[in-house]
């Protein structure tokens, strides 16, 4: 499998984007895509989810009401709709697919991904 994000950019305080993760050579076995993010010198941390078959969403707090996950299935993509940004929100948005599944209490653990994308950045200015 492998993901390929795009959409990033500069946006100021207040701004939106909305990043894409296409993915390709899938098979059927997709349980969850979604998206982390990592800060210079921080840890990659969890921003999202979506259920391929269900639809069910799931966010970090940090980002609940200002962003959107959705998904397009027959285009095999997943985005982001990312709204109210503030300059803590820049980092490098790195899209995921989890195969197996768990409890909803490790989706936020990169541990249990199986496969990552390249990052694409978002910088927002203040």
């Amino acid at each position: 499998v492998q993901l390929q994000a795009s959409g990033g950019g500069l946006v100021q305080t207040g701004g939106s984007l909305r990043l894409s993760c296409a993915a390709s050579g899938r098979t059927s076995s997709t349980y969850l895509m979604g998206w982390f993010r990592q800060a210079p010198g921080k840890e990659r941390e969890f921003v999202a989810a979506i259920n391929w078959s269900g639809g069910s969403t799931y966010y970090a707090d940090s980002v609940k009401g200002r962003f959107t996950i959705s998904r397009v299935n027959a285009k095999n993509t997943v985005y982001l709709q990312l709204n109210s940004l503030k300059p803590e929100d820049t980092a490098v948005y790195v899209c995921a697919e989890m195969n197996v599944p768990v409890g909803e209490s490790y989706y936020s653990s990169t541990y249990y991904w199986n496969y990552w994308g390249q990052g694409t950045l978002v910088t927002v200015s203040s």
